[in-house]
């Protein structure tokens, strides 16, 4: 039957079934056998990685150690270790990336991990050592080499301290630099901070218990192995019922087959029970570490029958194990490095270890120190000094003391002790750790720091209670929070005066706009200097004082220094008056020679002209008429360029189109220039109009012509051109009394003989002339600068010895539209009154009140006169006709002529003026302010422009 087993197959189905659950059965025992000596081999819970380090005490790792995690940094007895270290230290990485600093470290600078973290550090760096510090810790980045550089560190109290920094790098087995560890120290007769010691990651993680187990029998008859289904991965082989031994060996590196047992030794009994080779899987082809424990088992007559043990991954352990090694040397490294003695000593008062230090403090290398009683190094006398402080650390109690240790040559020498307790796992203390730092530089620094200190603020109070100057802070809320003696002198103000009011109410009210300006400027953090305004002082006077203001960031405050400049200010007025006074010298002695001839020519005309009447014979006065004019007008000229000179011409400025300006002149400018000079000019397309008095713009290009013409004696090239110019801030920084804005731009340019930076800077001088005596009065350029200022415009020059001159007119953009063009209407025909029109004459000189009556009488006008402005006020208050008023500016009797005219504006609001002067007193004339219905002419004026300006004015066509 199919279904039925016969008594022979049952019998072999029960042995196979037997079999099977014996080998299910040792494979469990091995199993549990892995598991319980795994367990073993884990480090006791009251030992940590970082104890084994640190005492060298052997440890199986089971695990990769990370990279140091500064996260991580939070075990208590690594943290008291590394923050109770009297120096300060820091770990970076391989590329010079810092993450980590120590308590001390934070402590000294006043900062936190956070700050610090990166490139953190350079903030603490005294700025002019920054430089030459990156640059060196650079170099070491790249190289590898160690760092050792002295360089000053920012404290928490803001001092400046040097510090002695050494850094080494860390490397692992293959000598690649992993990290660096850096210590900065005090040294030498500059110490102040003490140095703590915090180590690069010295705690090392516990060690994990492998992964995973893989269990596994080998058949000694048949070389076949049964295994877990984790043996596989392990080996990275597909899960399979049996697999033959070689199929395992293959995958052994070469190098570790010799730790692989072989089929004859197995079936010898002669297999290692433990051993550990690398393999390479057989899936990913990664080399990785296996441990294997066995053991052979026998049958009862003694004979090997299979190999039964279990396999696990030891990479981790591996790596962790050369980590721990290279731990333990950089341990050793970095507390070698240390210039402070470090140690351990147990309950038993025995050191356990030791630092190089050693041999700078007792004379004797770190080796002999390990194993010894601290009573028999130190001796009793030495102990018995200690022992209270010893005690203190075995109760448990962090411990801080200060005593002599002298060399051994018997110099004195400080020493800063400290003992930390340490604690085992049931929380007793099982030792203490030492730390000694020579301290003596410090204190005795500390010593001069403190005298220094003393001297120098008996030093800055001297100088705050003597100074003349004014100190003192004030906050952005617009008070004085402390002022000196000095304020008080000088203002009469009492302290509490000035404190309790805000300083805007002793500052002069016109120069309130601008102190708001500098307080939003100190707001933002910037510091002012050279800040004027003036103060009030308790008796109403005005002080001038010039100030310095230095924020104090995020406070609020402000330091200030102010300087009374009052007494300085009326010194360089007083110099300036003399300097006007040798002006006027000058003018004298300059200006007399042109006035004379001038005069020569009009005297001697009218005298000829005398004659000649006297005679009968009167065919030669014409000629001398206009010898005496043409005298005269050159007098007139020369008025003129005085008059501009000293910013007092009265211009009439009007809209003014600068192109056809300069065209129109081209004719008058080629026979002045001659034919040896090549004239080019050059205008601007859309050129903006300006406002100024047309007439003196062309003065002003045909002097600047002439003066070119003078400068190219053999010929040349002269460029006039224009264009839109845009001043801006900065160019107005450069050039002082400039307005930043729109300007056209008049540039003349010449090719001539050029000027030294000397003679450049005096060429608007007045008087001052490079050219022989009788060739010119110095006044040419002087007429075009006081033209331009006088115009709200500018004027530079450029120029090199023999590379020419460039003179740029710069003059104000007008924004309104271009005026009508309107044709001359011609003087040959004189412009006579039509309906019998009454004017006024206010003109105190009776010569020309006279000469202006007879005129207007001749036209035909009803001419009324007066000789001052209260008899011209008394005629406008008077009913009756008045067209016109011709009034001269300058008038006796207390009122000028713009003033007589409006006291007279009630009485007459739409009365015409025409302003007649030779010299404009106020300022609104000539500025382009004559109110509608007023107009200026300048004297002397031809008769016949005298008619068409009244007949134009009466008319209402000007």
């Amino acid at each position: 039957m199919s279904g039925t087993l016969s008594a022979d197959e049952a019998e072999a189905l029960r042995r196979r079934n037997r079999a099977l659950e014996d080998e299910v059965a040792r494979l469990r025992s091995a199993l549990a056998t892995a598991r319980a000596e795994a367990a073993t081999e884990a480090p006791p819970r009251d030992e940590t990685a970082f104890a084994r380090a640190f005492w060298q005490a052997p440890a199986r790792i089971d695990a990769i150690l990370p990279e140091p995690d500064p996260a991580r940094i939070d075990d208590s007895e690594f943290r008291r270790l590394a923050d109770h270290l009297p120096i300060l230290c820091w770990l970076a990485r391989s590329d010079g990336y810092l993450y980590w600093y120590n308590r001390r470290w934070l402590d000294y600078c006043g900062t936190t991990q956070a700050a610090m973290a990166g490139w953190g550090w350079q903030s603490v760096h005294d700025p002019e050592a920054l430089p030459r510090v990156t640059a060196v810790w650079a170099a070491s980045i790249a190289t590898g080499e160690p760092f050792e550089m002295v360089f000053p560190l920012r404290g928490a109290d803001g001092v400046f301290r040097p510090f002695l920094t050494r850094i080494v790098p860390l490397r692992d087995a293959s000598g690649r630099v992993v990290r660096w560890f850096g210590v900065n120290t005090e040294i030498g007769a500059q110490v102040r901070a003490e140095a703590a010691l915090r180590t690069s990651e010295m705690r090392l993680r516990r060690a994990q218990e492998a992964g995973g187990v893989g269990v596994f029998s080998i058949d000694l008859d048949w070389n076949i192995i049964h295994a877990t289904p984790h043996f596989f991965r392990l080996y990275g082989l597909a899960e399979q019922e049996t697999l033959p031994v070689d199929a395992v060996a293959r995958l052994v590196i070469p190098e570790d087959a010799g730790f692989v047992s072989q089929w004859a030794d197995r079936g010898a009994g002669l297999t290692d029970a433990d051993v550990a080779y690398r393999i390479r899987r057989a899936d990913d082809g990664a080399e990785r570490w296996i441990a294997r424990r066995g053991a052979i088992e026998r049958d009862a007559g003694g004979q090997p029958i299979r190999f039964v043990g279990a396999v696990r991954d030891i990479t981790d352990h591996k790596s962790a194990e050369q980590r721990a090694e290279a731990n333990q040397r950089e341990l050793r490294l970095i507390t070698d490095a240390l210039p402070v003695l470090i140690a351990f000593i147990d309950w038993d008062y025995i050191y356990r270890f030791a630092n190089a230090a050693y041999q700078d403090w007792f004379f004797r290398p770190a080796a002999e120190i390990v194993g010894r009683d601290v009573r028999e190094l130190l001796g009793p006398a030495a102990f018995e000094l200690r022992r209270p402080y010893v005690e203190r650390a075995r109760a448990g109690e962090a411990v801080r003391f200060e005593i002599p240790w002298p060399h051994q040559d018997g110099r004195h020498r400080d020493a800063e002790i400290r003992y930390l307790p340490r604690r085992g796992a049931d929380g007793a203390v099982d030792g203490f750790h030492v730390f000694v730092q020579d301290i003596t530089d410090r204190k005795r620094v500390e010593a001069a720091l403190l005298s220094e200190v003393t001297q120098r603020t008996r030093e800055r109070d001297r100088l705050w209670e003597t100074t003349n100057d004014l100190m003192g802070t004030a906050g952005l809320d617009g008070f004085l929070k402390t002022v000196n003696p000095a304020w008080t002198h000088m203002l009469g103000w009492s302290e509490a005066e000035l404190l309790g009011r805000p300083f805007l109410d002793i500052v002069d009210p016109a120069d309130h706009v601008e102190m708001a300006e500098v307080v939003g400027r100190l707001s933002a953090g910037e510091t002012v200097m050279g800040f004027v305004d003036r103060v009030l002082t308790r008796a109403g006077e005005r002080r001038v004082v010039m100030w310095t203001a230095v924020p104090d960031p995020g406070t609020g405050l402000f330091y200030i220094v102010g300087r009374d400049l009052t007494e300085q200010r009326r010194v360089e007025e007083q110099l300036l008056q003399a300097q006007k006074m040798e002006a006027i010298g000058q003018l004298t002695g300059g200006i007399a020679h042109d006035f004379n001839n001038l005069l020569t020519g009009i005297v001697g005309s009218l005298d000829l002209m005398q004659t000649r009447i006297q005679q009968g014979r009167t065919d030669a006065i014409e000629r001398y008429a206009r010898a005496a004019l043409s005298s005269a007008n050159r007098a007139s000229a020369l008025t003129h360029r005085l008059l501009a000179f000293a910013r007092r011409q009265p211009l009439e400025p009007q809209p003014t189109a600068a192109n056809p300006l300069i065209t129109g002149m081209e004719d008058l400018l080629r026979r002045t220039l001659g034919e040896r000079i090549h004239l080019e000019i050059v205008t601007a397309g859309g050129l903006w109009l300006t406002l100024c008095d047309p007439h003196q713009l062309e003065n002003a290009l045909l002097n600047l012509a002439i003066n070119a013409r003078d400068a190219m004696p053999e010929g040349g090239r002269l460029v006039i051109e224009t264009g839109n110019a845009q001043l801006d801030r900065a160019y107005t920084r450069q050039n002082a009394g400039v307005n930043e804005g729109a300007y056209v731009c008049v540039s003349v340019s010449d090719t001539g003989t050029g000027m030294s930076p000397e003679i450049a800077a005096r060429a608007f001088d007045p008087f001052f002339t490079t050219k022989p005596l009788g060739q010119g009065t110095g006044l040419g350029l002087s007429m075009i600068y006081g033209f331009a200022k006088q115009s709200d415009g500018h004027v530079r020059i450029y120029s090199e010895p023999g590379c020419g001159t460039t003179v740029k007119l710069y003059l104000p953009r007008y924004h309104g539209a271009a005026p009508p063009e309107t044709g001359e209407s011609g003087l040959v025909e004189l412009h006579r009154a039509e309906r019998g029109e009454t004017v006024l004459v206010v003109e105190d000189d009776p010569v020309v009140r006279d000469l202006i009556v007879e005129v207007l009488g001749d036209l035909g006008y009803t001419a009324l006169q007066a000789a001052d402005a209260e008899a011209g006020l008394a005629v406008l208050r008077a009913p009756g006709r008045i067209d016109l008023l011709i009034s001269d500016v300058g008038l006796p009797g207390g009122l000028n002529g713009r003033q007589m005219v409006d006291a007279a504006r009630p009485d007459r609001p739409d009365l015409k003026v025409l302003f007649i002067t030779g010299y404009a007193e106020n300022a609104t004339f000539g500025n382009g302010h004559l109110e509608p219905g007023m107009r200026m002419m300048t004297k002397p004026f031809p008769v016949e422009a005298l008619a068409a300006r009244v007949r134009a004015m009466i008319a209402g066509l000007d």
